[in-house]
């Protein structure tokens, strides 16, 4: 990256477990989000954004890092009795644009630790505003109305579960932090169950339905306070001279999507408005990670870094070009752990037509996040014993292979494992080469299954 002579004021939206099914511009016409959809009119949407890992601290560390969980050394979830955490010796964000004079500040979720590595200068308390999207966006008036430059971290608690369940609904479906009445100054968007798109990762089932209800409608709030925070944003007279960034850190809180690396939990919304893209409305079908997103804020922000410094790579080149431009082949994903208890290794590369997946503890039964077990659609797998849960087999969700590989082309569910056929032996031979490369190039700890098992 070279210095710039402008920098730019920055935003980043997060959502909490927000899967790219469940969004108007991804191609959902049920689903009500007029903000998000006019963001990715005004700007770029990307249709093959991958996170690094399916869970939520891990995936975090990630976007603030330019580095993948294993180097930063956030395994896992942050908070509580998990207590992972990036190593003293890492350089985020927030740190970086400190030193280049930025204004730094963040509201809502953080789920990152310890607090020194992340050190942003401004802050709402962590629960200051709990679901209500619309106050969250509303309390950054005055931040972003201060001089320029400026960096805010935005991260909506929506849609991620919640502790309670729809007690009124005969499939006691989880809230997914929905409130009894709205917020003040808000209107809550309601769904039915029979009008919900159910994807092909789970079943057609009255509970499936009833948490998708519930899902779509705590979206819908996160939609609102977006197009709030926007709505500031031009009020300001900031939005023309920002970078807006909008992504998930993880695909959607159901099974066979949150803490997996197959698509649903990977390939995730990823929105971007640049003060110098060259039209509105592009979209771009490039790979890109979340380990692109610090060393891009980084180039529109002027901030000159080594080469060597993060995994990842600025957007700016896919930003600024109105037609093709050199990119990467593939990206990876790293998943360790969830909670403490959810021990499942996988590694994954990605090309525009294969995923390849490494699953390095392969023996053990597949883990479950506990709001995940919990929840009312793994509850009637539990009761009911099917053989199928939405495409693939119980069987095979529970139960993986050492290896995976899937032709995305022509199985985009990633049912069919190609890994175990010989005719494409070579093909997971080189592909085990480059996860080796990558595992070296990451310090990954989990090299030495290679060589020890």
């Amino acid at each position: 990256m070279s210095a710039k002579a402008e920098r730019y004021n920055i935003v980043v939206m997060v959502a909490d477990d927000h899967g790219r099914e469940a969004l108007g511009c991804y191609g959902n016409p049920v689903i009500r989000t007029p903000n998000m959809d006019a963001l990715a009119a005004d700007g770029t949407r990307f249709t093959n954004a991958c996170c690094t890992s399916a869970s939520c601290a891990a995936s975090r560390s990630a976007i603030l890092t330019g580095l993948h969980n294993h180097t930063n050394g956030t395994y896992g979830h942050t908070h509580g009795i998990h207590h992972f955490a990036a190593f003293d010796w890492v350089k985020s964000l927030p740190a970086y644009l400190n030193e280049a004079g930025y204004r730094t500040g963040r509201v809502g979720k953080k789920h990152y630790s310890p607090e020194a590595v992340y050190p942003f200068q401004w802050g709402e308390p962590d629960t200051a505003f709990g679901r209500d999207d619309v106050a969250a966006a509303a309390s950054c008036r005055e931040f972003l109305s201060g001089p320029d430059p400026f960096f805010l971290y935005w991260c909506s608690y929506n849609p991620h579960r919640s502790g309670e369940v729809l007690a009124s609904h005969p499939c006691q479906p989880n809230r997914f932090g929905n409130p009894e009445t709205a917020f003040p100054g808000d209107e809550e968007t309601a769904y039915r169950d029979d009008e919900v798109l159910v994807p092909s990762f789970l079943s057609d089932t009255p509970e499936a339905r009833a948490e998708l209800t519930q899902y779509y409608q705590s979206i819908s709030r996160l939609d609102r306070g977006i197009g709030h925070l926007i709505q500031l944003l031009k009020e300001t007279g900031q939005y023309d001279r920002t970078l807006i960034i909008y992504i998930s850190d993880n695909g959607a809180a159901f099974p066979a999507s949150k803490t997996t690396l197959y698509d649903p939990g990977m390939r995730l919304p990823c929105l971007v408005r640049a003060p110098d893209q060259p039209a509105a409305g592009r979209v771009r079908d490039e790979l890109v990670s979340w380990t692109d997103i610090t060393p891009t804020v980084l180039d529109y922000a002027g901030v000159t870094t080594p080469p060597d410094a993060f995994f990842g790579a600025s957007w700016r080149p896919l930003l600024q070009s109105a037609g093709p431009a050199p990119w990467r082949e593939s990206v990876y994903g790293a998943h360790t752990f969830h909670e403490i208890t959810n021990y499942y290794p996988m590694r994954v590369i990605r090309t525009q037509r294969y995923k390849f997946i490494w699953n390095i503890a392969h023996p053990l039964s597949y883990t479950f996040a506990s709001d995940l077990w919990d929840s009312a659609t793994w509850k009637a797998v539990r009761r009911d014993q099917p053989a199928q849960f939405g495409a693939r087999t119980v069987a095979a969700y529970l139960q993986r292979p050492r290896f995976e590989l899937y032709d995305l082309q022509a199985d985009p569910d990633e049912l069919d494992n190609l890994a175990e056929r010989p005719e494409h032996q070579a093909q997971v031979e080189a592909f085990c080469e480059q996860i080796k490369d990558f595992q070296q190039r990451t310090k990954d700890p989990w090299f030495h299954k290679w060589e020890h098992e």
